[in-house]
């Protein structure tokens, strides 16, 4: 019982701060920023704007906006997150770093759907870039879902966990 106690308390901790990071970010640039300002930080590279993605990962179906699509977004969300947290509750207590992975996935899971309650979209604000091309924008949850499936990938590939 101890073991489930310890996994449920990371997966709260690690989620949580995901949540909390993602969404005190986002708060920070739509009150400081007015929509589509753009703040140079390392010319050539990185900048901070403030942009609201209404489509899906790296800007999916965005021009498609409406009530239905947010709905389908919503939906979708909860089901990935439904399979995080199988997959998390069986991952063996033996691979604790691929259990951080999923509840870093959750956790961005979690902030962006936030984000669609509240506004119907989500709001990025980091913009990667070298001279004209640019990565789509995306935020600390985006981050946080990103690292969560490297770490998953490199362990379906290179450590063949059961799943």
């Amino acid at each position: 019982m101890n073991v489930m106690k310890n996994k449920l308390m990371m997966l709260v901790t690690v989620s949580g701060l995901v949540v909390v990071l993602d969404q005190a970010t986002k708060w920070l640039i739509a009150s400081s920023f007015s929509y589509y300002e753009e703040v140079k930080v390392i010319p050539g590279f990185f900048n901070l704007i403030y942009i609201h993605n209404p489509g899906g990962a790296f800007g999916i179906f965005a021009k498609n906006q409406g009530t239905l699509q947010s709905m389908l977004f919503i939906l979708i969300a909860f089901a990935a997150m439904g399979l995080v947290l199988y997959l998390y509750k069986n991952t063996p207590s033996e691979y604790p770093v691929l259990s951080v992975g999923f509840a870093l996935i959750f956790g961005g899971a979690l902030g962006n759907m936030i984000d669609r309650i509240r506004l119907g979209k989500v709001i990025d604000f980091i913009d990667l870039y070298v001279a004209h091309l640019h990565w789509p924008a995306f935020n600390i949850a985006d981050s946080a879902i990103s690292i969560g499936m490297v770490i998953f990938g490199f362990y379906i590939v290179f450590r063949k966990v059961p799943l």
